[in-house]
């Protein structure tokens, strides 16, 4: 009896070591070097006394990946259109024609980088087949249209008041990072309670 019962013990550690490799080895890359970023981050906050950021940050772990994350989308974003608007399309005349173009280019950009960051750092998703991987990315670019075209109108709303381009850029992206966190969450990468009990 007592050797069934030790049996059993080792077969439950070991079950657990098991699921403890598959969870380290279902990781990407990218998520490792992140988390070894993040540990490094805390270990400074830490060292610095500054350890209710610390903890806060281990407390909304997904919120700040994603606003970390949001915010490298967004720097993206600006400086793709700060290339596009007065480096590759600056010969365009019409400002209206060339702010569309230039966002455009930016948005393009942005887009390829946030999708590949929030898959793989803030949400984890994994795809099962191809089907999913497609609605994934498909549902992904359709919420991101929605978003852009809201972007869209607040740049030629800056050409129409005479405003600052870069400057309207800076606040649509402020109105973006908050509508696409939003339908990232419950739309894009959603997990069903299986995958979450799991």
């Amino acid at each position: 009896m007592e050797n069934q019962e030790k049996n059993n013990e080792n077969l439950e550690k070991q079950n657990d070591n098991n699921s403890e490799e598959n969870v380290v080895q279902s990781k990407n890359i990218t998520l490792r070097v992140w988390e070894a970023l993040e540990k490094f981050g805390i270990w400074i906050l830490e060292k610095i006394h500054l350890n209710f950021l610390a903890n806060f940050y281990k407390e909304h772990i997904e919120g700040m990946r994603y606003l970390i994350c949001g915010g490298l989308s967004t720097v993206v974003n600006i400086v793709s259109y700060a290339i596009g608007a007065y480096a590759i399309f600056v010969g365009i005349q019409d400002a209206s024609l060339r702010v569309t173009i230039s966002d455009t280019f930016a948005f393009v950009v942005a887009l390829i980088f946030a999708y590949w960051v929030n898959k793989t750092i803030v949400f984890n998703s994994k795809c099962e087949n191809i089907k999913a991987l497609i609605k994934e990315i498909t549902s992904f670019t359709a919420c991101r249209l929605v978003t852009q075209a809201i972007s869209l109108g607040m740049m030629n709303l800056a050409v129409i008041i005479s405003m600052n381009d870069v400057v309207m850029k800076v606040i649509a992206n402020i109105v973006v990072i908050i509508l696409n966190f939003v339908l990232s969450k419950l739309i894009i990468f959603k997990k069903d309670k299986k995958t979450e009990e799991k």
